[in-house]
């Protein structure tokens, strides 16, 4: 593993304590079930490149009881049925927020996760979602691991 390019935890650690607190609320306070959220996590890791983040939420999945099988597949997830309505919509979602260079998360897509989640959910998901899509840029732009030479592809 490389040196980091700036020890951003030393230089920021009130920014990123408040971050953690963040990812605490999200992991301990929604009600989501550890496996939609990490699926969740995993399938913007790999979407974004982010090598370490990968290998961490795919280990929290399996810590979960995830199968080999569900984790594989989250690349191709709308090709599996191994993934409730629920976990669509939420993969779904997820990959539309992490796109959105057209500046907008489709209708359809929005009216999937409102068929299958709440209000509080909703903004709870599109916060795991954009909390994700933060680390990721965090540690690809500024972290020690080899994804800043060669990535995971999606």
């Amino acid at each position: 593993m490389s040196e980091p390019r700036l020890k951003y935890g030393q230089l920021a650690p009130e920014s990123l304590a408040k971050m953690r607190e963040l990812e605490h609320y999200l992991n301990t306070g929604t009600g989501f079930e550890t496996s939609l959220r990490e699926l969740v996590r995993l399938r913007v890791s790999v979407m974004n490149g982010c090598e370490y983040c990968v290998t961490l939420h795919t280990s929290e999945l399996k810590k979960a009881g995830e199968t080999d099988e569900r984790i594989a597949e989250v690349v191709e997830w709308r090709n599996s049925d191994l993934y409730t309505k629920r976990e669509r919509a939420a993969l779904a979602w997820a990959e539309a927020l992490t796109n959105i260079q057209d500046g907008h998360a489709p209708d359809v897509l929005y009216d999937a996760v409102r068929a299958q989640f709440s209000d509080v959910e909703t903004v709870n998901l599109t916060l795991v979602i954009t909390t994700i899509n933060a680390w990721n840029r965090i540690s690809i732009a500024l972290g020690s691991h080899s994804h800043r030479n060669a990535g995971v592809k999606s």
